[in-house]
């Protein structure tokens, strides 16, 4: 069988967006011989998962990569199902089962060194992840890139905004607890599978794990730009409502 198409259809296997052509011929060519059939499956999804699907600069097959359905996603469309898988990208995500000031007094927190452990403040292990054990009396500075990762418990329920291949923009929200999407697992720019389906009410994709696939992958200044805006743009959510 030809690698290009034993490339692709790989890649379809694990449900990732349908490449071009161009994309597969261009980086079976790149060496010679061609690299192992998994490694350029690898690398292949790593390009794919990074790109922006409604940008994709020829990394995807458009044909093979349908948009949200207009008619679902109006407000007044009281409900309806996808008749086909649609990909999507991931724009923000929200803890809605933490307040904004809860969220806010803990990225605080966060950005002077502390976390809270019950009623104890204690210094952030320098270097440690979002769901790594903190520290007393441990100095040091530690990232804000994915700072405050609020604890995302069998209750916990997220909203997102999603976009897709012609850049429309959706909410989504959790109708049942999907392990994989939270604060400090879903990065921005991340892939999601939408399977046909899908309920959509009132313009919102409802998410349950029959439905949503997360795919991983993120778009790094996307990622990079969120987080750190992350605590202005709850300060002026906030300030907002307290000043109508």
């Amino acid at each position: 069988m030809d690698l290009i198409p034993q490339l692709r259809a790989s890649l379809l296997a694990i449900s990732l967006p349908a490449p071009s052509t161009a994309f597969l011929t261009t980086l079976v060519a790149s060496r010679s011989p061609p690299p192992p059939l998994p490694s350029l499956i690898a690398t292949a999804k790593a390009r794919l998962l990074a790109c922006d699907l409604a940008a994709p600069a020829a990394l995807l097959d458009a044909a093979m990569l349908p948009a949200l359905p207009a008619a679902a996603m109006a407000a007044d469309a009281s409900s309806a199902r996808l008749s086909r898988d649609v990909h999507v990208q991931v724009l923000d995500v929200e803890n809605l089962s933490v307040s904004r000031w809860d969220q806010i007094e803990e990225l605080e927190a966060v950005a002077r060194g502390e976390r809270t452990r019950g009623r104890q403040v204690v210094r952030v292990a320098a270097g440690a992840d979002d769901d790594a054990a903190v520290a007393p009396d441990n100095d040091g500075p530690r990232s804000r890139r994915d700072a405050v990762a609020a604890v995302a418990g069998p209750s916990a329920t997220h909203r997102l905004v999603l976009q897709d291949c012609r850049g429309n923009r959706v909410y989504a929200v959790e109708l049942r607890r999907i392990d994989r999407i939270g604060i400090g697992k879903t990065n921005i720019g991340e892939k999601m599978l939408l399977r046909a389906g899908t309920v959509v009410a009132r313009g919102t994709v409802l998410l349950t794990p029959e439905t949503c696939l997360p795919l991983g992958g993120r778009i790094e200044a996307w990622h990079e730009a969120w987080a750190e805006s992350r605590l202005q743009r709850l300060k002026d959510v906030v300030g907002g409502r307290h000043t109508r």
